[in-house]
This record gives structure tokens, sequence and C-alpha cells, in this order.
């Protein structure tokens, strides 16, 4: 699998104008650390972001545009890689990570995991140097209509160097059917709130060493009370799977220049 993503990355680049542009800005993007209690954060400002970190999620607006993981919808340059005959992982035009994929279901159906987790341990045993990661509708996800994953290139997040800097629920092992009872044994200890279709949550997975790292963050708000806050208090900050992992984007510069590792506390406090 790794040399069909590398072809595919390597076409896409080539034949894919936006694309290869947003992975050569990537290059330039400018990057701080912050710590906070003790453990690494980065920071990172990337301009190419503001469609997805300001993208409206209300039902209304999602009703009113046209769902851009949809076959018909998507660049005619866009091509991908079918995966179990019901994904296709395709390169992602907007990344955050060196190498940043985008695996939708072929098929229009809400962003729900309960029922495809079991994909996302095959996805991440196949795509053995990515991790493979999940928004839930309310955690993140610009596409809450429709079911994909995301996967980015490992040894990008500070959390797979030090797990126990985070507040996540882990799952260690190298057999699939006791990580999926696991995860179902969490999945349904999570509250549910009447207005909601899954318990909000966000999932990052990898594989290696012949086993399975599964990292759920239980999550009880969608956007910190900075992103809608007026004058100075304003930052555009969406926390989603990446900034769970230690990651956080900012795509204005003013944010990226006043954040704070206070800041990053208060927000993971605030949404988690």
């Amino acid at each position: 699998m790794k040399d069909i993503i590398n072809q595919l990355f390597e076409e896409q680049m080539l034949n894919w104008e936006l694309a290869r542009n947003n992975y050569d800005s990537l290059k330039q993007v400018k990057v701080k650390t912050l710590i906070v209690d003790g453990h690494e954060y980065k920071v990172q400002f990337n301009p190419a972001r503001i469609k997805s970190s300001t993208a409206k999620v209300d039902a209304k607006s999602i009703m009113e545009r046209q769902c851009f993981l949809c076959t018909k919808n998507r660049p005619k340059e866009q091509t991908g890689i079918l995966f179990k005959e019901r994904y296709l992982i395709i390169v992602y035009p907007y990344p955050i990570f060196p190498r940043h994929l985008t695996i939708p279901l072929i098929e229009h159906t809400p962003q729900l995991i309960a029922s495809r987790f079991e994909d996302m341990l095959e996805l991440a045993q196949q795509l053995d140097d990515f991790i493979i990661f999940y928004n839930g509708p309310k955690c993140g996800a610009s596409a809450p209509d429709h079911f994909h994953f995301q996967a980015g290139n490992k040894g990008f997040l500070p959390l797979e160097r030090d797990l126990s800097m985070y507040n996540a629920v882990i799952i260690e092992s190298d057999n699939k059917e006791e990580v999926l009872n696991r995860f179902k044994q969490i999945y349904f200890s999570l509250p549910l709130l009447p207005e909601d279709d899954e318990p909000k949550m966000n999932i990052l997975t990898w594989y290696d060493t012949a086993k399975w790292t599964v990292c759920i963050f239980p999550r009880k708000k969608h956007r910190p009370s900075c992103f809608s806050a007026e004058g100075e208090a304003n930052m555009l900050i969406n926390p989603a799977s990446v900034e769970l992992g230690g990651v956080f984007i900012t795509p204005l510069e003013k944010d990226f220049e006043k954040i704070t590792a206070e800041d990053i506390k208060e927000i993971l406090e605030e949404v988690c």
C-alpha cells in the first residue's frame, strides 16, 4: 500500500495545481512550540486552513451547500485509491501534515463511527506509516453529513511520542477483537445528549510493531468560547483530532502570534 500511496501523491502533485501549491506553501508555514503543563505543543500558522476552520456545520448550511466529498462534486483533478470497495483514499488539498489524506465513504451517509470503527483499524494496519483520525460530527468535522476519516504521516504529532501527556482513553493491543470490544464498552459508556446522534469524541489510531494504539478523546463542547468571542478575545481555533494530538492550527497570523500556553490549556479544559 505504501508504494501505491506514494504514487498517488506524485501524480496529484504533478497534475493538480491547487494541491501542489498548498503542499509547497506548507513547507513555509510558521511553527512555534509552547510548553503546556510541562508538555510540548506545536502551533502552526496555516492560512490555507481558513475554509475548514470556519466551516458552517449547522443543518441549514449543510442543506444549502453541495457535499465536497461526493464524487460528483470533487475536483476533476482529484483521483484516488479504492479501499474495501467502499472508501476512496484521496490527497487532501488543504494539508496540515506533509502527507495528508482524506478517506471518504463512497456513499453519502452521516459521520457516525460506531459501525465503522473496524474499518478504521484496518486502515491503520494497511496505512501503517500514517495515523488515522476521526472527527465527530460536532467535534471538528467540516463535512458531518458525509462519513470520512483522515490520515497524516507518522512523526508529526507530539501525541505519538508521549501518550501520558494527554487526557485520552487509550487502548493498546495486538488483538483486533479485543480493541473492538474495548471500544464498544467505551463508546456506550460515554454520555449521549438528546440533540446528538453519537457521543462527542475524536479518535486517533495507528498500527506499529504488530499492535494498534487507539486514543479516544471524549468531548463536552464543539468549539471554545474564543471562536465566537468579540474583539481581542477572538481566536479562530476549532479543535479537532490534530489539536488534541498536540498541534494547534491557526489560520490567522494574529492568533498565531498571540496564542499562549495558558490559552491552549484553557481551550482543552473547555472542550474536552
